[in-house]
């Protein structure tokens, strides 16, 4: 039997010492690849592609119809948001964002974040990627931060495609607040930056109750009609006079909770307590999708 010297023994684990590092640096730099594939993947695929067109031509056709319309008088009992835009073309973002948060957003959101585990475990190809060094719960990471980074491109497809169509249908200039006040234009700007991250951030909370689902089905169908299915039970609670005392823990209850921007000064406070709850659905859910996905036996 061979034996290792003492001089042998230090040289080797001065060798580990540096190996341990290299593993350690290049961790990091593995899960990127990994997520830069995944989202490459999403962002490439015909029905996402053909989610985000029908996303951005929402705020073009919100934009035709006030201009060929008009926007909503005093009297008429519509949304004073909608008024503004005729005036001011960058109200078409906030305008649009407040209609497709309702339900497009959401809708676009479950299919991905639905399909990430069942859509996988579907087609057969969830046990191959397990069989990958990377591990379950750097796996189940990269597909939420996946979901999150589509969740922001949608928002941000809706915004830029708002701040265009309204620029070139509407006069843009300093932003008229809903509380009265008047900011010049690059703090509006600003703003509307601040109501992107604020709604990607709701849809980010979505897409965690969409993974769990997704984790505990093999039918991708399932979980993004479970997901989307609920939206509209807790949008229908919401509405509910005498449930009004549950409605703060609604999820889509702060999904609007943006208009805060346009008051002076911005509703903070509000708009802080909506990030709380986007945080603790996704806290809640996220440890949901990764005890289901952690535990569970891949078959197929």
């Amino acid at each position: 039997m061979s034996t290792v010297s003492g001089e042998e023994a230090v040289s080797i684990g001065r060798g580990a010492a540096p190996l341990s590092r290299a593993r350690a640096v290049g961790a990091p730099r593995a899960w990127l690849r990994l997520l830069g594939s995944e989202v490459g993947l999403t962002l490439r695929r015909p029905r996402n592609i053909a989610m985000l067109t029908v996303l951005a031509l929402v705020p073009v056709l919100i934009g035709v119809a006030l201009r060929a319309f008009g926007g909503p008088g005093e009297n008429d009992g519509g949304p004073s948001i909608f008024g503004q835009v005729t005036g001011n073309g960058l109200f078409l973002t906030f305008a649009a964002l407040s209609v497709l948060v309702q339900l497009l957003l959401p809708v676009a959101v479950a299919v991905v974040a639905g399909d990430a585990v069942a859509g996988e475990a579907g087609l057969g190809t969830l046990r191959y990627l397990l069989a990958a060094p990377a591990g379950r719960t750097r796996l189940l990471g990269v597909k939420y931060a996946n979901a999150v980074v589509f969740c922001l491109t949608a928002v941000a497809a809706v915004a830029l495609s708002s701040l265009l169509a309204g620029v070139l249908l509407f006069p843009a200039g300093p932003i008229t607040l809903l509380s009265g006040g008047t900011i010049p234009l690059l703090d509006g700007m600003l703003r509307i930056g601040v109501v992107v991250l604020y709604v990607t951030a709701g849809m980010a909370a979505l897409a965690a109750v969409a993974l769990a689902f997704s984790t505990m089905t093999e039918a991708a169908v399932g979980a993004i009609a479970s997901t989307v299915g609920l939206v509209v039970v807790v949008q229908v609670l919401g509405v509910i006079p005498q449930l009004s005392a549950f409605q703060p823990y609604l999820l889509t209850h702060w999904w609007n909770g943006f208009d805060g921007v346009l008051r002076d000064p911005m509703a903070t406070g509000e708009m802080g307590q909506g990030l709380l709850v986007f945080a603790a659905y996704i806290a809640v859910f996220g440890s949901i999708a990764w005890a289901r996905f952690t535990g569970k036996d891949i078959t197929c």
